[in-house]
């Protein structure tokens, strides 16, 4: 599955050095009333990550598996509240939540079984695609939300 790999590390990677550096209040500064944290899209994105994986590998989730999964849709693309409160968004929870999902989108891009590209799945956003779809859009996903962190961190209010 190297094809999207390399495409994921290089999105997911610089992702992550946007997040790891944010203290709590960075991390939880609201640009706007109805944008997402930059803890909320991290989760956001980790959730969709450990979501997709167990969609793709026929597993349950539950715990904070499920927690992180509720990310995927839970106060990010619907009006349901987030999973988490901004107390329990630490950049040390944010940091676990984004190994936690990496490790799930890994388990995706390096799996042997040629099935997955094929399976059936719910996106996010609610249509079903199939595994190849759910790879370019873990491989592009972490992109998209690395654009949103570069404008709230831009903007002049933002807690230095």
């Amino acid at each position: 599955m190297s094809d999207f790999l390399t495409t994921y590390e290089l999105t997911r990677g610089r992702f992550d050095d946007a997040v790891s550096k944010l203290n709590h209040a960075q991390l939880n500064y609201r640009l706007t009333a109805d944008s997402l944290t930059t803890a909320e899209m991290a989760l956001h994105v980790a959730g969709v990550e450990i979501w997709f994986a167990a969609q793709l590998h026929g597993q349950e989730l539950s715990g904070e598996d499920k927690k992180l999964a509720d990310c995927a849709t839970e106060g990010s693309i619907n009006e349901s509240p987030f999973p988490y409160t901004v107390d329990e968004m630490t950049p040390e929870v944010v940091a676990a939540g984004l190994a936690r999902g990496r490790a799930a989108a890994m388990s995706v891009f390096e799996s042997s079984n040629p099935e997955i590209r094929t399976k059936s799945l719910k996106s996010a956003l609610g249509p079903m695609i199939n595994g190849e779809g759910a790879m370019v859009r873990l491989a592009a996903h972490p992109f998209y939300h690395q654009g949103q962190i570069h404008m709230i961190t831009s903007s002049s209010e933002y807690p230095k």
